[in-house]
């Protein structure tokens, strides 16, 4: 069975292309969906990509959380369909309450793009698997509203229950409340992140590294062995 991984396309989206590429070198087959549709195409997984959704207007993944096809991703995601957010696509999560907390403007008021070093704080999710739990990947980054917040009570909650995925370890680039660079849902099957895996899966492209490569490969293994 080959796994097919959806990747869906916002007006905006700018990552969308690379995304699919980073899922055919992981193995699986690419599927492209587009957000006027609700049909998910009987994909295995779903992958919101990174880029500016509708131009960041409100904020950043407001409008695009209504698109037609997030109806489905949020009633699949809660029927426990594999998804990931990158990026703007962690935005949408937020916006669509799939992932707690919210995104604000990087704490620095400039837009940032660089490589930066994280810690894997859960591999126990259906995307983190082929990491391990401490383990320190550099993964590139880049986002103007970048900024992870949420309450207190929020905050206790998701490291109490490990549901803190990744951590910006020697340097916040954003001013993220406990240095949180992503986050999974209870079920561990939806996930969101700020830094773009997908720059991270061939040494000739992004950090001429491949600490990418393992979101796809972990999702591809969860999903053959299932």
């Amino acid at each position: 069975m080959t796994a097919r991984i959806g990747v869906v396309t916002f007006p905006g989206s700018l990552d969308d292309r690379d995304t699919q590429r980073a899922i055919r070198v992981a193995g699986a087959e690419p599927v492209a969906l587009w957000h006027k549709d609700k049909d998910l195409k009987q994909v295995d997984a779903v992958v919101l990509c990174g880029g500016f959704s509708y131009g960041d207007y409100l904020r950043a993944g407001a409008i695009a959380r209504f698109s037609p096809v997030m109806d489905t991703v949020i009633d699949q995601a809660k029927a426990g369909l594999p998804v990931l957010g990158i990026c703007n696509g962690f935005q949408i999560l937020t916006e669509a309450h799939l992932l707690p907390g919210g995104m604000l403007g990087n704490d620095h008021l400039h837009f940032i793009c660089r490589d930066q070093k994280l810690r894997v704080e859960n591999a126990g999710t259906a995307w983190t698997t082929d990491y391990t739990a401490g383990q320190e990947i550099h993964i590139p980054l880049k986002n103007m509203d970048g900024r992870y917040v949420a309450d207190q009570r929020t905050l206790d909650e998701l490291e109490a229950e490990g549901r803190v995925a990744f951590r910006y370890v020697d340097f916040n680039p954003n001013g993220s409340l406990n240095d949180i660079a992503g986050i999974t849902n209870a079920a561990g099957n939806v996930v969101g992140l700020m830094p773009h895996p997908e720059h991270a899966v061939e040494p000739l492209i992004g950090t001429g590294r491949t600490d990418g490569l393992p979101f796809f490969t972990s999702i591809l293994k969860k999903l053959v062995n299932a």
